[in-house]
């Protein structure tokens, strides 16, 4: 969370803060962990009722949708199942993509204004000539 603060800014938050809340700031500090104590206290709650409920071993993460039909729900081969016709799709518009791409990219070298034209063996580029200022003036 704090990971792109520096000190010095760190710091003038600490200041901030003493300056706003003065002598109250230890008790809003500790307002603040109280806080933060029973929400995580919530949270195991609710997850131990909802892990009651559905008879299973239910985490935090668990909580997500996505994690929840993974884990719960589905079984690996129903996952397969379900991946299996978009792996087809994803394979389609990968190669599709690398198709455009290539052809981009030989209209691209083609349309150079560079002038890099292949060699006889079509190895290498020949090397562009690099007009100076004195051959402009």
């Amino acid at each position: 969370m704090l990971d792109n603060l520096n000190w010095w800014e760190i710091g003038a938050l600490l200041l901030l803060a003493l300056l706003i809340f003065g002598d109250r700031l230890p008790t809003v500090i500790n307002d603040g962990l109280r806080m933060v104590r029973n929400l995580r206290n919530m949270a195991r709650s609710a997850t131990t009722d909802l892990s009651k409920e559905l008879g299973t071993d239910i985490q935090l993460e668990d909580l997500h949708p996505k994690a929840f039909i993974r884990k719960h729900l589905l079984s690996e081969e129903d996952e397969q199942a379900i991946r299996k016709p978009l792996q087809g799709v994803y394979d389609n518009l990968r190669a599709d993509v690398t198709g455009v791409r290539d052809e981009l990219k030989d209209v691209a070298d083609a349309a150079d204004p560079r002038g890099r034209t292949s060699t006889a063996t079509g190895n290498t580029p020949a090397p562009a000539q690099r007009a100076s200022y004195d051959d402009a003036t």
